[in-house]
Protein backbone atom coordinates (compact mmCIF):
# COMPACT_ATOMS: atom_id res chain seq x y z
CA UNK A 1 0.00 0.00 0.00
CA UNK A 2 1.40 3.63 -0.85
CA UNK A 3 0.53 5.73 1.57
CA UNK A 4 -0.61 9.45 0.43
CA UNK A 5 1.02 12.77 1.74
CA UNK A 6 -1.67 14.81 3.23
CA UNK A 7 -0.08 18.27 3.05
CA UNK A 8 0.31 17.61 -0.53
CA UNK A 9 -3.12 15.85 -1.13
CA UNK A 10 -4.16 18.95 0.02
CA UNK A 11 -2.27 21.40 -1.74
CA UNK A 12 -3.27 19.19 -5.29
CA UNK A 13 -6.59 19.21 -4.59
CA UNK A 14 -6.97 23.00 -3.72
CA UNK A 15 -4.56 24.22 -6.32
CA UNK A 16 -6.80 22.81 -9.06
CA UNK A 17 -10.39 23.59 -7.16
CA UNK A 18 -9.33 27.23 -6.61
CA UNK A 19 -8.78 27.34 -10.33
CA UNK A 20 -11.92 26.22 -11.67
CA UNK A 21 -13.83 28.18 -9.13
CA UNK A 22 -11.68 31.72 -9.68
CA UNK A 23 -12.68 30.77 -13.38
CA UNK A 24 -16.33 30.29 -13.20
CA UNK A 25 -15.80 26.61 -14.29
CA UNK A 26 -16.58 25.74 -10.97
CA UNK A 27 -19.46 27.30 -9.32
CA UNK A 28 -19.34 25.22 -5.87
CA UNK A 29 -18.17 21.32 -4.65
CA UNK A 30 -17.48 19.08 -1.89
CA UNK A 31 -14.24 17.08 -2.83
CA UNK A 32 -12.82 14.01 0.62
CA UNK A 33 -10.59 11.33 0.51
CA UNK A 34 -10.07 8.70 2.89
CA UNK A 35 -7.04 5.85 3.50
CA UNK A 36 -7.42 3.11 5.43
CA UNK A 37 -10.12 4.10 7.39
CA UNK A 38 -8.85 7.74 7.61
CA UNK A 39 -10.43 11.20 6.83
CA UNK A 40 -7.32 12.56 5.24
CA UNK A 41 -8.97 15.31 3.60
CA UNK A 42 -12.38 16.80 2.93
CA UNK A 43 -13.26 20.57 2.00
CA UNK A 44 -16.27 22.22 0.15
CA UNK A 45 -15.54 24.96 -2.07
CA UNK A 46 -18.14 27.92 -2.73
CA UNK A 47 -18.26 30.75 -4.81
CA UNK A 48 -20.90 33.75 -5.25
CA UNK A 49 -24.73 31.90 -6.00
CA UNK A 50 -23.18 28.71 -4.99
CA UNK A 51 -22.98 28.29 -0.98
CA UNK A 52 -21.63 24.91 -0.06
CA UNK A 53 -21.02 23.51 2.90
CA UNK A 54 -20.35 19.54 4.09
CA UNK A 55 -24.03 19.19 4.71
CA UNK A 56 -25.06 20.69 1.07
CA UNK A 57 -27.00 18.09 -1.17
CA UNK A 58 -26.04 17.09 -4.81
CA UNK A 59 -27.84 15.52 -7.41
CA UNK A 60 -26.15 12.12 -7.83
CA UNK A 61 -27.39 11.26 -11.30
CA UNK A 62 -25.74 8.54 -12.59
CA UNK A 63 -23.59 7.89 -9.35
CA UNK A 64 -27.08 6.72 -8.47
CA UNK A 65 -25.98 3.08 -10.42
CA UNK A 66 -23.43 1.52 -7.82
CA UNK A 67 -26.25 1.89 -5.28
CA UNK A 68 -28.52 0.00 -7.70
CA UNK A 69 -25.92 -2.55 -8.29
CA UNK A 70 -25.56 -2.88 -4.67
CA UNK A 71 -29.58 -3.55 -4.20
CA UNK A 72 -29.20 -6.17 -6.48
CA UNK A 73 -26.02 -7.61 -4.78
CA UNK A 74 -27.98 -8.00 -1.33
CA UNK A 75 -30.94 -9.50 -3.05
CA UNK A 76 -28.53 -12.61 -4.38
CA UNK A 77 -27.20 -12.37 -0.67
CA UNK A 78 -30.45 -13.07 0.18
CA UNK A 79 -31.29 -15.88 -2.68
CA UNK A 80 -33.78 -13.67 -4.27
CA UNK A 81 -32.32 -14.14 -7.47
CA UNK A 82 -28.58 -14.77 -9.50
CA UNK A 83 -26.62 -12.86 -12.35
CA UNK A 84 -27.34 -15.47 -14.79
CA UNK A 85 -31.21 -15.04 -14.29
CA UNK A 86 -33.48 -13.95 -17.31
CA UNK A 87 -35.14 -10.63 -17.05
CA UNK A 88 -37.94 -12.76 -17.97
CA UNK A 89 -38.28 -14.34 -14.66
CA UNK A 90 -39.40 -11.60 -12.90
CA UNK A 91 -40.75 -8.79 -15.92
CA UNK A 92 -42.22 -11.67 -18.86
CA UNK A 93 -42.51 -8.71 -21.10
CA UNK A 94 -38.65 -9.18 -21.34
CA UNK A 95 -39.22 -12.92 -22.64
CA UNK A 96 -39.36 -12.07 -26.65
CA UNK A 97 -37.54 -8.56 -27.45
CA UNK A 98 -36.46 -7.95 -30.98
CA UNK A 99 -33.16 -5.89 -32.53
CA UNK A 100 -34.22 -2.83 -34.70
CA UNK A 101 -32.52 0.07 -36.12
CA UNK A 102 -33.16 3.88 -36.88
CA UNK A 103 -34.14 4.57 -40.54
CA UNK A 104 -34.72 8.20 -41.67
CA UNK A 105 -35.56 8.60 -38.07
CA UNK A 106 -38.27 5.76 -37.94
CA UNK A 107 -37.60 2.61 -35.95
CA UNK A 108 -36.93 -0.40 -38.84
CA UNK A 109 -37.43 -4.19 -36.55
CA UNK A 110 -34.05 -5.92 -38.21
CA UNK A 111 -34.90 -8.82 -36.77
CA UNK A 112 -35.71 -11.59 -32.85
CA UNK A 113 -33.13 -11.09 -30.23
CA UNK A 114 -31.56 -14.37 -30.24
CA UNK A 115 -30.43 -14.18 -26.46
CA UNK A 116 -32.92 -13.05 -22.86
CA UNK A 117 -31.86 -10.14 -21.54
CA UNK A 118 -30.44 -11.23 -17.75
CA UNK A 119 -29.64 -9.64 -15.02
CA UNK A 120 -25.40 -9.58 -15.65
CA UNK A 121 -25.81 -7.75 -19.40
CA UNK A 122 -28.35 -5.17 -17.22
CA UNK A 123 -25.46 -4.70 -14.69
CA UNK A 124 -22.68 -4.34 -17.41
CA UNK A 125 -23.98 -2.31 -20.02
CA UNK A 126 -24.34 -5.69 -22.74
CA UNK A 127 -28.27 -5.73 -22.88
CA UNK A 128 -28.59 -3.24 -26.02
CA UNK A 129 -31.65 -1.52 -24.05
CA UNK A 130 -31.57 1.84 -23.81
CA UNK A 131 -28.44 2.02 -25.36
CA UNK A 132 -28.20 3.92 -28.73
CA UNK A 133 -30.18 5.38 -31.36
CA UNK A 134 -33.09 2.94 -30.80
CA UNK A 135 -33.63 3.54 -27.08
CA UNK A 136 -33.09 7.47 -27.83
CA UNK A 137 -36.35 6.70 -30.39
CA UNK A 138 -38.05 4.91 -27.54
CA UNK A 139 -37.27 7.63 -24.62
CA UNK A 140 -38.79 9.91 -26.96
CA UNK A 141 -41.64 8.02 -27.21
CA UNK A 142 -42.75 8.05 -23.49
CA UNK A 143 -45.53 9.48 -22.34
CA UNK A 144 -43.79 11.45 -19.28
CA UNK A 145 -46.78 12.66 -17.52
CA UNK A 146 -48.97 9.44 -17.60
CA UNK A 147 -45.81 6.30 -17.85
CA UNK A 148 -42.99 7.93 -16.27
CA UNK A 149 -45.40 8.44 -13.40
CA UNK A 150 -43.51 5.06 -11.59
CA UNK A 151 -40.98 2.67 -12.10
CA UNK A 152 -43.84 -0.22 -12.97
CA UNK A 153 -45.09 1.55 -15.87
CA UNK A 154 -41.91 2.96 -16.90
CA UNK A 155 -40.39 -0.49 -17.38
CA UNK A 156 -42.73 -2.02 -19.07
CA UNK A 157 -42.55 1.25 -21.40
CA UNK A 158 -39.15 -0.45 -22.06
CA UNK A 159 -40.17 -3.95 -22.56
CA UNK A 160 -42.40 -3.35 -25.37
CA UNK A 161 -39.17 -1.39 -27.07
CA UNK A 162 -36.88 -2.61 -29.97
CA UNK A 163 -32.98 -3.33 -28.52
CA UNK A 164 -30.34 -1.65 -29.96
CA UNK A 165 -27.98 -4.95 -30.17
CA UNK A 166 -28.09 -8.22 -29.56
CA UNK A 167 -27.25 -9.02 -25.94
CA UNK A 168 -23.85 -9.66 -25.13
CA UNK A 169 -22.19 -9.00 -28.41
CA UNK A 170 -21.08 -5.32 -27.70
CA UNK A 171 -21.12 -2.62 -24.97
CA UNK A 172 -23.16 0.70 -24.89
CA UNK A 173 -24.08 2.85 -21.57
CA UNK A 174 -27.46 2.50 -21.04
CA UNK A 175 -27.90 5.91 -19.20
CA UNK A 176 -31.70 5.14 -18.09
CA UNK A 177 -33.27 1.95 -18.81
CA UNK A 178 -31.16 -0.90 -18.13
CA UNK A 179 -30.77 0.31 -14.01
CA UNK A 180 -34.47 1.17 -13.93
CA UNK A 181 -35.29 -2.39 -15.07
CA UNK A 182 -32.75 -3.50 -12.11
CA UNK A 183 -34.88 -1.21 -9.71
CA UNK A 184 -37.85 -2.88 -10.47
CA UNK A 185 -36.84 -6.56 -10.61
CA UNK A 186 -35.67 -5.22 -6.70
CA UNK A 187 -39.31 -4.75 -6.25
CA UNK A 188 -40.72 -7.53 -7.75
CA UNK A 189 -38.60 -9.63 -5.94
CA UNK A 190 -39.00 -8.59 -2.77
CA UNK A 191 -42.38 -6.79 -2.39
CA UNK A 192 -40.97 -3.78 -1.23
CA UNK A 193 -41.38 -0.64 -2.81
CA UNK A 194 -37.83 0.93 -4.55
CA UNK A 195 -37.33 3.91 -2.21
CA UNK A 196 -38.05 1.58 0.58
CA UNK A 197 -35.72 -1.12 -0.25
CA UNK A 198 -32.32 1.02 -0.55
CA UNK A 199 -33.43 3.49 2.57
CA UNK A 200 -33.86 -0.24 4.76
CA UNK A 201 -30.75 -1.99 3.45
CA UNK A 202 -28.26 0.35 2.66
CA UNK A 203 -28.95 4.08 3.82
CA UNK A 204 -30.29 3.22 6.88
CA UNK A 205 -27.77 0.66 8.15
CA UNK A 206 -25.25 3.03 6.63
CA UNK A 207 -26.53 5.94 9.01
CA UNK A 208 -26.74 7.72 4.95
CA UNK A 209 -29.33 10.23 6.66
CA UNK A 210 -29.40 12.73 3.31
CA UNK A 211 -29.37 10.32 0.32
CA UNK A 212 -33.03 9.77 -1.13
CA UNK A 213 -34.82 10.10 -3.77
CA UNK A 214 -38.09 12.28 -2.69
CA UNK A 215 -35.59 14.93 -0.10
CA UNK A 216 -37.54 16.48 2.71
CA UNK A 217 -38.41 20.49 2.37
CA UNK A 218 -34.71 21.13 4.93
CA UNK A 219 -32.83 18.94 2.08
CA UNK A 220 -34.29 20.95 -0.94
CA UNK A 221 -33.24 24.02 1.15
CA UNK A 222 -29.48 22.45 1.21
CA UNK A 223 -29.50 21.62 -2.27
CA UNK A 224 -26.64 23.32 -4.43
CA UNK A 225 -28.45 25.19 -7.54
CA UNK A 226 -27.59 24.03 -10.81
CA UNK A 227 -24.24 25.82 -12.35
CA UNK A 228 -23.20 26.81 -15.83
CA UNK A 229 -20.62 28.29 -17.65
CA UNK A 230 -21.84 30.95 -19.79
CA UNK A 231 -19.70 33.72 -21.09
CA UNK A 232 -16.66 32.90 -19.48
CA UNK A 233 -19.04 33.09 -16.06
CA UNK A 234 -20.28 30.85 -13.77
CA UNK A 235 -23.93 31.19 -13.63
CA UNK A 236 -26.62 29.26 -11.56
CA UNK A 237 -28.95 28.13 -13.91
CA UNK A 238 -33.32 27.01 -13.50
CA UNK A 239 -33.09 23.15 -13.24
CA UNK A 240 -36.88 21.51 -13.70
CA UNK A 241 -38.93 20.74 -11.23
CA UNK A 242 -39.93 17.81 -9.91
CA UNK A 243 -37.36 14.84 -8.67
CA UNK A 244 -33.68 15.19 -8.65
CA UNK A 245 -32.87 14.12 -12.38
CA UNK A 246 -34.69 16.65 -15.00
CA UNK A 247 -37.50 17.29 -13.19
CA UNK A 248 -39.22 13.31 -13.66
CA UNK A 249 -41.82 13.00 -11.35
CA UNK A 250 -40.63 12.02 -7.94
CA UNK A 251 -42.86 9.05 -8.12
CA UNK A 252 -40.57 7.71 -10.22
CA UNK A 253 -37.57 6.08 -8.16
CA UNK A 254 -35.22 5.40 -10.90
CA UNK A 255 -32.35 2.69 -10.68
CA UNK A 256 -29.75 4.72 -13.02
CA UNK A 257 -30.25 8.28 -11.62
CA UNK A 258 -32.79 10.62 -9.11
CA UNK A 259 -30.87 10.06 -5.68
CA UNK A 260 -29.76 13.45 -4.08
CA UNK A 261 -26.75 12.88 -1.40
CA UNK A 262 -24.12 14.65 0.95
CA UNK A 263 -20.21 14.24 0.27
CA UNK A 264 -20.55 12.88 4.21
CA UNK A 265 -23.33 10.21 2.95
CA UNK A 266 -21.69 9.00 -0.25
CA UNK A 267 -18.08 8.74 1.50
CA UNK A 268 -20.24 5.95 4.15
CA UNK A 269 -21.43 3.81 0.80
CA UNK A 270 -17.78 3.97 -0.77
CA UNK A 271 -16.06 2.86 2.50
CA UNK A 272 -18.63 0.08 2.73
CA UNK A 273 -17.31 -0.86 -0.56
CA UNK A 274 -13.77 -0.69 0.20
CA UNK A 275 -14.17 -2.50 3.57
CA UNK A 276 -15.66 -5.63 0.92
CA UNK A 277 -19.56 -4.98 2.06
CA UNK A 278 -19.15 -4.34 5.62
CA UNK A 279 -19.01 -0.94 7.41
CA UNK A 280 -18.38 -0.08 11.14
CA UNK A 281 -19.18 -3.72 11.91
CA UNK A 282 -22.59 -3.97 10.13
CA UNK A 283 -22.53 -6.40 7.21
CA UNK A 284 -24.30 -4.52 3.93
CA UNK A 285 -23.26 -7.46 0.86
CA UNK A 286 -21.23 -10.41 1.28
CA UNK A 287 -17.29 -9.75 0.22
CA UNK A 288 -17.90 -12.66 -2.35
CA UNK A 289 -20.07 -10.09 -4.13
CA UNK A 290 -17.93 -6.68 -3.55
CA UNK A 291 -15.41 -8.86 -4.81
CA UNK A 292 -17.44 -9.81 -8.02
CA UNK A 293 -18.53 -5.90 -8.17
CA UNK A 294 -14.80 -4.74 -8.53
CA UNK A 295 -14.05 -7.46 -11.10
CA UNK A 296 -14.44 -6.86 -15.00
CA UNK A 297 -17.28 -8.99 -16.47
CA UNK A 298 -17.10 -7.73 -19.58
CA UNK A 299 -14.66 -9.67 -22.31
CA UNK A 300 -11.49 -7.75 -23.72
CA UNK A 301 -12.76 -8.58 -27.24
CA UNK A 302 -16.30 -6.64 -26.16
CA UNK A 303 -14.74 -3.64 -24.41
CA UNK A 304 -10.73 -3.44 -25.35
CA UNK A 305 -10.00 -0.65 -23.10
CA UNK A 306 -7.73 0.09 -19.71
CA UNK A 307 -11.36 0.61 -18.62
CA UNK A 308 -13.98 -2.27 -18.29
CA UNK A 309 -17.50 -2.98 -17.22
CA UNK A 310 -18.04 -4.76 -13.86
CA UNK A 311 -21.19 -5.05 -11.39
CA UNK A 312 -22.82 -0.85 -12.22
CA UNK A 313 -19.47 0.31 -12.10
CA UNK A 314 -16.15 0.65 -14.57
CA UNK A 315 -12.94 -0.98 -13.24
CA UNK A 316 -9.34 -0.23 -14.96
CA UNK A 317 -7.59 -2.92 -16.09
CA UNK A 318 -4.18 -2.24 -17.15
CA UNK A 319 -1.78 0.11 -16.21
CA UNK A 320 -2.29 1.90 -19.54
CA UNK A 321 -4.97 4.22 -17.53
CA UNK A 322 -2.76 6.25 -15.65
CA UNK A 323 -4.90 8.31 -12.82
CA UNK A 324 -6.00 5.13 -10.82
CA UNK A 325 -4.14 2.03 -10.42
CA UNK A 326 -5.53 -1.38 -11.93
CA UNK A 327 -8.14 -2.96 -9.93
CA UNK A 328 -9.86 0.54 -8.96
CA UNK A 329 -13.73 1.56 -9.16
CA UNK A 330 -16.38 3.66 -9.32
CA UNK A 331 -18.40 5.64 -11.56
CA UNK A 332 -19.56 9.52 -11.93
CA UNK A 333 -22.83 11.19 -12.88
CA UNK A 334 -24.15 13.59 -15.28
CA UNK A 335 -24.14 16.55 -13.07
CA UNK A 336 -20.45 16.08 -12.38
CA UNK A 337 -20.68 13.92 -9.51
CA UNK A 338 -17.80 11.37 -9.65
CA UNK A 339 -16.45 8.77 -6.98
CA UNK A 340 -13.73 5.25 -6.74
CA UNK A 341 -12.54 2.93 -4.89
CA UNK A 342 -9.47 1.87 -4.81
CA UNK A 343 -8.23 -1.39 -2.82
CA UNK A 344 -4.61 -1.89 -3.58
CA UNK A 345 -4.08 1.59 -1.47
CA UNK A 346 -7.29 1.31 0.63
CA UNK A 347 -8.31 5.06 -0.81
CA UNK A 348 -11.85 6.44 -1.13
CA UNK A 349 -12.49 9.22 -2.91
CA UNK A 350 -15.73 11.10 -3.74
CA UNK A 351 -16.27 14.64 -5.51
CA UNK A 352 -19.62 15.79 -6.03
CA UNK A 353 -20.79 19.14 -8.22
CA UNK A 354 -23.71 19.75 -9.87
CA UNK A 355 -23.07 21.40 -13.25
CA UNK A 356 -24.72 21.59 -16.80
CA UNK A 357 -20.96 22.26 -18.05
CA UNK A 358 -18.50 19.57 -18.02
CA UNK A 359 -20.35 16.63 -16.58
CA UNK A 360 -20.40 13.02 -16.79
CA UNK A 361 -17.58 10.05 -16.84
CA UNK A 362 -15.42 12.32 -19.20
CA UNK A 363 -15.54 15.54 -16.88
CA UNK A 364 -12.26 17.44 -16.82
CA UNK A 365 -12.99 17.70 -12.76
CA UNK A 366 -13.53 14.16 -12.04
CA UNK A 367 -9.86 13.46 -14.29
CA UNK A 368 -8.49 16.36 -12.48
CA UNK A 369 -9.26 14.70 -8.95
CA UNK A 370 -7.79 11.13 -10.01
CA UNK A 371 -4.52 12.71 -11.26
CA UNK A 372 -4.52 15.09 -7.71
CA UNK A 373 -4.90 11.93 -5.75
CA UNK A 374 -2.62 9.85 -7.63
CA UNK A 375 0.09 12.69 -7.38
CA UNK A 376 0.01 12.60 -3.71
CA UNK A 377 1.34 9.64 -2.84
CA UNK A 378 4.36 9.66 -0.46
CA UNK A 379 7.43 9.51 -2.62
Amino acid sequence: MKKLDKVLLKENIEKRINERISSGMVGGCCAAVMQDGELLYKNCFSSQGFEVNENTTFRLASMTKPITAAAILICIDCGLMTLEDKVSKFVPGFAKMQIGKMNNGELEIVGDAEKEITILHLLTHTSGLGSGEVGNYALSKMTWEKEQSCLREAVEHYSRSALDFEPFSTQFYSAIFGFDVLARIVEIATGTQYNDFVRENIFDPLGMKDTTFVPTDDQRNRLIPMHDYIDGKAKAVDFPVGGMFEGLPLAYFMGGAGLASTVNDYLKFAEMLLNKGEYKGKRIISQELIEAMGTPHVPHEIMPYSERWGLGVRVIVNEDYKRLPVGSFGWSGAYGTHFWVDPENKITAVYLKNSRFDGGSGAETAAHFEEDVTNSFEQ
